[in-house]
């Protein structure tokens, strides 16, 4: 005999009513183990998206969510745990230089990462482009190299909030993927269902990010920090601007290259700042608040951590990196100022390049991708190329040319830059 009927559970919350937390515990878990149908869930998951949920809703659901699977626990580690996550963009890796540089101080951060669907790109489809690189380590090999190395960069168990797995699924084909309250639950039953003891969010807003709208990303990232508090995790969240690409790299293997560069106290200025901004919090939550990131950055420490956690994981560090076999350069039409250069239409075009994939089985091409030899405010002269497309069939640039028309605009001097603001616009504390 069942506890509760799921047809009453939807109807309170057509209703706009609340359920309680005996009724989503046991909603999640017959859910789980397939005695509420998707059918019954799609219609859960439409009410919840028009009507929304109290913050109590939200906690019982995330903790009904990490209920539904395994946990991990790193209390045993000699070093204290701290994490990231984002919630994705174009040029977005940033976990790449993070994860070392955070490491080098001596903390453990124990990063669980997907991989790309769509325009998103994933992390662990960028580390794979690194010849010998392993995404998958077991859970006693992963506490081995936390403790002698510092960071690991690995894929989630499918033993993590399955509840997640099959919500998440059955969101992408009903219309309600936006729904914070399933994006926060979502988000945070495998941050905490991962163990780790300090978490700091980096929420996008923009043309390239999930959420459009810098109310909605703040709206996000105001319920996810409360969520993380109430389970016991030293939680903030930065919103971060993705209305542009960040850095010059998009796709998998130009994106390490890129990633390297930052490690060796260069690269773009933009993926500089977002890495020491996230290090700085991330050291601050794991009690390191005077940390000097900046200078582990510059001399060295960074780099030694990112070698041996690539080493780690069988990855070769000083080997080549995948080439396309093909590349076509877009070049200025007229000289001027790049006033425009909107993130989604060139993560759309990577990802036709075949840095991306449509369906979560298709492979990705690990030299494919978009390098931007220009950003908005630079100035350019006719003939200069602006970027370049790479891939390993030619055929690929047509349509990715097309995801490009009208993505980007060179103005004249004194035109207004559209780049969306500041990089980091807020920090979301409680």
């Amino acid at each position: 005999m069942e506890a509760f009927d799921a047809v009453d559970l939807i109807r309170t919350k057509r209703d706009k009513g609340a359920l309680s937390t005996d009724e989503i515990n046991w909603l999640i878990d017959a859910y789980t183990r397939g005695y509420v149908a998707d059918e019954q869930m799609s219609a859960m998951t439409m009410a919840i998206f028009l009507n929304g949920m109290d913050r109590r809703e939200i906690k019982d659901l995330t903790m009904a969510m990490i209920a539904s699977g395994d946990t991990m626990d790193f209390s045993s580690l000699s070093k204290k745990t701290t994490d990231k996550h984002s919630t994705g963009g174009v040029g977005d890796k940033i976990t790449l230089p993070l994860a070392p540089l955070v490491a080098s101080f001596g903390v453990a951060v124990p990063q669980l990462s997907g991989r790309g669907l769509g325009h998103t790109g994933g992390t662990l489809d960028k580390l794979e482009s690194i010849p010998g690189w392993r995404a998958n380590v077991s859970p006693a090999r992963m506490r081995e190299i936390l403790e002698q190395v510092g960071a690991v960069v690995c894929a989630a168990g499918s033993g993590l909030a399955p509840a997640d797995g099959k919500l998440y699924a059955l969101r992408d084909i009903t219309g309600t993927v936006e729904a914070i309250p399933l994006i926060a639950s979502s988000i945070m039953s495998k941050k905490i269902a991962e163990g780790t003891a300090a978490l700091v969010l980096d929420v996008k807003f923009g043309s390239g990010a999930f959420l459009k709208n810098i109310e909605h990303s703040r709206e996000l990232a105001q319920v996810m920090v409360q969520l993380g508090q109430d389970a016991g995790v030293a939680t903030s969240a930065l919103i971060t601007n993705m209305h542009v690409p960040l850095g010059l790299a998009i796709g998998n293997a130009n994106e390490v290259r890129e990633s390297v560069e930052v490690l060796a106290g260069g690269g773009p200025a933009d993926i500089r700042e977002l890495t020491l901004a996230l290090a700085t919090e991330m050291l601050a939550l794991a009690g390191f608040p005077d940390a000097d990131v900046a200078a582990a950055l510059d001399d060295g420490r960074a780099m030694d951590t990112w070698r041996a956690m690539v080493t780690a994981q069988g990855g070769d560090p000083s080997a080549e990196l995948p080439v396309a076999r093909e590349t076509h350069v877009v070049a200025a039409e007229r000289s001027g100022v790049l006033v425009q250069q909107q993130a989604l239409p060139f993560g759309i075009a990577a990802w036709r390049l075949g840095a991306g994939r449509a369906r979560a089985e298709d492979p990705v091409q690990h030299a494919a991708g978009v390098d931007l030899h220009a950003k908005p405010g630079d100035t350019v002269t006719k003939g200069q190329p602006l970027f370049t497309l790479s891939a390993d069939e030619p055929e690929r640039f047509a349509r990715a040319l097309e995801a490009l028309d009208g993505a980007y605009l060179i103005g004249d001097p004194g035109d207004t830059i559209d780049d969306g603001g500041p990089l980091i616009a807020e920090k979301i504390t409680q």
